[in-house]
C-alpha cells in the first residue's frame, strides 16, 4: 500500500473509494504510441507506468493496465502480513468499458495486426492473457463515472 503522497496535492472525488488503483491508457494516434499507468486513488501516487509502445491502440493499453493492476494486487496479497491484508480490500477503477469487457472475457478483441513495429505490445498482451487464464482474482473492477467525478486520476491529460 503506498504511503508517500504524490508531489502534487490530490484529493479523491467525493464518493470515490480511496483504497483503489485507478488505471488509464493514452495513445497518440490509432494505431499510435501507447502507454498506460496505475495511480493510487487515496493520494494520487503513481504505482506503475509502462510504455510507450509503438503502433498500438488505446484499448490494448486500457486492457493491459487493468491486468497489470490485478497482478500487482495479487503479488502484494501473496507477500502476506498486515500489508497483504490491506491489498485484499483494494479495488480497481477503469474508465474503459472495452478494457473491462476484455478482462472479464479473458479475450482481447483487437483488430490490430501484430507486426515488427508493435511486437513489444503484442508480447505483453499475450503475457497478460496468459496471466488471466492462469490466475484467479476477487478484486472488483469498477467503472469510473467520468461524468460524475471528472477524469480518472490516472488520466494522462492529453485530450484535445
Amino acid at each position: 500500500m503506498p504511503t508517500k503522497p504524490d508531489k502534487k496535492y490530490y484529493t479523491p472525488p467525493a464518493g470515490a473509494n480511496p483504497n483503489a488503483i485507478a488505471v488509464d491508457a493514452a495513445c497518440s494516434g490509432n494505431p499510435g504510441r501507447m502507454e498506460y499507468r496505475g495511480v493510487y486513488v487515496a493520494n494520487g501516487q503513481q504505482l506503475f507506468h509502462v510504455g510507450p509502445f509503438e503502433h498500438s491502440t488505446n484499448n490494448i493499453g486500457e486492457f493491459l493496465a487493468i491486468v497489470h493492476a490485478l497482478a500487482l494486487i495479487q503479488r502484494e496479497i501473496q507477500r502476506g502480513g498486515d500489508e497483504g491484508e490491506k491489498w485484499k480490500r483494494i479495488i480497481i477503477y477503469s474508465d474503459s468499458k472495452t478494457g473491462m469487457t476484455w478482462v472479464k472475457n479473458k479475450r482481447c478483441k483487437t483488430t490490430l495486426q501484430s507486426n515488427d513495429k508493435n511486437k513489444d505490445s503484442f508480447e505483453l498482451l499475450q503475457r497478460a492473457l496468459n496471466w488471466l487464464n492462469s490466475h484467479r482474482y476477487d478484486t472488483p473492477i469498477v467503472k469510473w463515472p467520468t461524468e460524475q467525478w471528472g477524469e480518472i486520476p490516472a488520466d494522462f491529460g492529453r485530450k484535445n
